[in-house]
């Protein structure tokens, strides 16, 4: 059926492009395990091999971030991505003896895959390799501003795919997405999965769109220092997850929330760090700049804070990594207090110790960022347990830059491209987001009569 407003011509080469993934998604899910690796490890290893090409393309194309940032990113969901995730787990049988079940994972089928403009490559390498893992045809669709590099990478992908035996078309690219085709293609009852990472209207879009889902919401990630913390690492580390990549990862630290009793100590190790305190006319020019009307610049987005500072008309020190803001309240009214994107950190004292911690914390999700994350550095266990059995995120990082520490890379969690934030924030999944969200099972049970056994079994599923 032609959708309104598509020409017959664009409505047949979205046919062409879904007969394509569902040959290669029937296809692959008959692949054998030791093909299927064979295929990931290579893809990987060639992702990581143009990790830096593809982050300078990444920066010179839409202007954000920092290219050591975004290559740092290319590695993570590539070569050490892989590292992560036992391919057999998302390919073979599991038999439990006991309880007379074993489990077939299956593949999803054709999964879309809607990209943002800030993460580009690294969403292709996670999309591509994650799906590769699963069995499934993936089809990106690229964000506008950033289409050039991220078909060119997906391209280069394929092809070494398909050199290495995967079926042709299990990863295939829009060329020229527009917000319109993306939701027709969301829409489409041949997509069996919609992986979305995007904003707010995207991931409900993708919910809204009748088809499975997997999305990720807003963040604002509220990072509490306690006084028992390691005051000066903690300074570092908020800086350190505040600037990575100028702040573009949703997991970067949003505000600092400093117990009283250590914070000028935290001031001084945060400009240790390479954190820069604004103050006077220099803040209200920033200001004036960066959030015009309340609301957050578009123009700021990914830019460095030398960038920011000379577009605003202020002079900052050489080095700073980021911008401190000291905020007397979190409100609508004190955009400082939200998510912002570019390398501007809240720093706010809080009195109560942990129970005030956790009322500015909570004060924060209210504004947004519910289900996602947040960031406590302290050395007291009871105010670790009593901080993260509050706050309604899915993942908390304890005495790690959240930016790392959330996303996997300086933490146990899984490494994601993607950070499901459960019911809080409105997602189907509170996990880091991997291949196991791209498969299901068919689980097969016996009857639990115990005179009626399951034969051998066990031969059967290993040949």
């Amino acid at each position: 059926m032609l959708e309104a407003n598509l020409s017959p011509a664009l409505q047949q080469e979205i046919d062409k492009i879904y007969a394509v993934a569902e040959q290669a998604a029937r296809e692959f899910s008959g692949f054998e395990l030791e093909k299927v690796e064979a295929i990931v490890q290579r893809v990987a290893a060639a992702a990581a091999e143009k990790a830096e090409f593809y982050a300078k393309w990444t920066v010179e194309e839409t202007g954000y971030g920092k290219v050591a940032d975004k290559v740092a990113k290319n590695l993570a969901t590539s070569s050490e991505l892989i590292k992560t995730y036992n391919v057999a787990d998302y390919v073979k049988p599991v038999l439990d003896v006991e309880k007379k079940m074993f489990r077939i994972p299956k593949p999803a089928g054709v999964v879309l895959a809607p990209m943002p403009c800030t993460n580009p490559i690294m969403t292709v390498n996670f999309k591509v390799l994650a799906n590769l893992i699963a069995r499934n045809a993936v089809i990106l669709c690229p964000h506008p501003a950033a289409k050039h590099c991220s078909v060119h990478a997906a391209e280069y992908l394929a092809e070494v795919a398909e050199s290495m035996g995967a079926p042709k078309g299990c990863i295939q690219i829009i060329r020229e997405p527009n917000i319109e085709l993306v939701n027709v293609l969301m829409r489409d009852p041949r997509t069996s999965l919609i992986m979305a990472t995007g904003g707010a209207a995207l991931v409900h879009a993708a919910y809204s769109s009748g088809n499975p889902a997997v999305g990720v919401g807003a963040a604002n990630v509220p990072c509490y220092v306690h006084a028992s913390a390691d005051v000066e690492q903690a300074g570092v580390k908020a800086v350190i997850g505040n600037s990575f990549d100028n702040s573009l990862p949703c997991t970067s630290e949003s505000v600092v929330l400093a117990d009283r009793e250590i914070a000028e100590q935290l001031r001084q190790a945060i400009v240790k760090g390479g954190g820069y305190f604004v103050s006077g006319d220099d803040e209200q020019k920033l200001r004036a700049f960066l959030f015009p009307n309340g609301a957050g610049n578009p123009a700021a987005l990914g830019k460095g804070p030398e960038w920011i500072a000379e577009a605003a008309g202020v002079t900052i020190p050489e080095g700073v990594q980021s911008l401190v803001f000291e905020i007397e309240q979190i409100s609508h009214d004190e955009p400082v207090s939200k998510e912002k994107m570019f390398p501007v950190m809240g720093f706010k004292v809080v009195d109560g110790g942990i129970d005030g911690g956790i009322e500015a914390a909570q004060k924060m999700l209210d504004l947004m960022g519910k289900g996602h994350s947040a960031v406590i550095h302290a050395n007291d266990s009871n105010a670790i347990v009593k901080y993260t059995s509050a706050l309604p995120v899915c993942r908390i990082s304890v005495n790690s830059p959240g930016m790392t520490g959330n996303a996997g890379l300086t933490t146990n969690l899984a490494e994601t491209g993607m950070v499901g934030t459960g019911f809080f924030g409105g997602s189907s999944s509170d996990e880091n987001i991997g291949p196991h969200h791209l498969i299901q099972h068919t689980y097969v049970a016996y009857d639990n009569d115990p005179s009626i056994g399951i034969g051998d079994v066990a031969s059967a599923l290993a040949s």
